[in-house]
């Protein structure tokens, strides 16, 4: 895991969705976090995007971010339900 200023530091990576690249711009963690997604799930980084794309409201970075978000909280709630008292 890298250090925290690379985590919150911008990255900007290319992505494929319906056939055009466009460019998405993450901090360090939600990129580390989107792959790991990605590879639990079996599908590629651009599946997963173009996944998120489908159903996003506004500027794609958040919707990424949200998503990711979101799927961290369920691991941990679903971890929390699991583990002993």
């Amino acid at each position: 895991m890298a250090d925290k200023a690379e985590q919150s530091r911008l990255v900007k990576r290319s992505v494929t969705l319906a056939g055009h690249r466009t460019s998405l711009s993450l901090e360090g963690v939600f990129w580390e976090q989107l792959v790991c997604i990605a590879q639990s799930r079996g599908q590629s980084l651009n599946s997963l995007v173009a996944e998120i794309d489908e159903t996003r409201e506004g500027n794609l970075s958040s919707a990424v971010r949200v998503y990711v978000l979101e799927r961290v909280l369920e691991k941990a709630a679903l971890g929390a339900r699991h583990s002993p008292a």
